[in-house]
């Protein structure tokens, strides 16, 4: 597919920006890399997109706002998953915590207060309790939020994301991985802006397929 057709994909599915239309096409090894080996997906008919992040990290903070944007405008083939990694400070309870919220259909609700309460108040969070604290004030139930935290569930979903972390040799976050093949993110494509612009044109790629 040359250039002219995956912008004509782009503008179809409602994933092109004008800058392609400015020839600011994405250039391989500048602004996305390929995952070798490309790694298998959980979506059948889909394109995923991974979002491997941390509570932790201030760049994931920084990014959230647009990602949660973009997220919000994606066509209904697109599948986005967040991946808690498994290290920066407190992963272990950071990775539980994220898994606890979506068992609990919290993520919407809690998800950005938890960056807000580490990058802005301050707060360490590295007891549960003291995140159960925030759950509650933003619509959970602390006793609930504690249970799921420390079930075998979520103690099996944080074994996959490292597992995941592993097998995509993830080393800095935040990171966007689309359907196994490719990755981006705002350090190496230059912004938050451009890494999600970059994800639209490599998703209408796997598309095209």
């Amino acid at each position: 597919m040359n250039r002219r057709e995956l912008t004509g994909l782009l503008v179809a599915t409602g994933l092109a920006p004008a800058a392609w239309a400015q020839g600011a096409t994405p250039v391989e090894g500048k602004d996305y890399t390929r995952v070798n080996p490309p790694q298998p997906t959980q979506s059948p008919g889909k394109v995923e997109v991974l979002e491997f992040f941390s509570y932790a990290c201030p760049h994931c903070f920084s990014f959230e706002p647009a990602l949660e944007g973009w997220v919000k405008k994606q066509p209904a083939f697109v599948v986005f998953r967040r991946v808690p990694v498994p290290f920066l400070y407190n992963a272990e309870n950071f990775q539980r915590t994220y898994y606890a919220l979506e068992s609990l259909g919290l993520v919407d609700a809690v998800h950005r207060k938890l960056f807000t309460a580490v990058h802005v108040e301050k707060a360490r969070l590295d007891k549960p309790e003291e995140i159960a604290a925030i759950v509650a004030k933003n619509g959970g139930d602390a006793t609930k939020f504690l249970a799921t935290f420390k079930s075998f569930s979520v103690a099996t979903a944080a074994s996959r994301a490292k597992k995941l972390n592993a097998d995509y040799k993830m080393d800095g976050v935040p990171n966007l991985a689309i359907q196994g093949q490719y990755l981006t993110s705002p350090s190496q494509a230059g912004s938050a802006e451009r890494s999600l612009e970059v994800a639209d044109w490599l998703i209408a790629k796997v598309k095209s397929k």
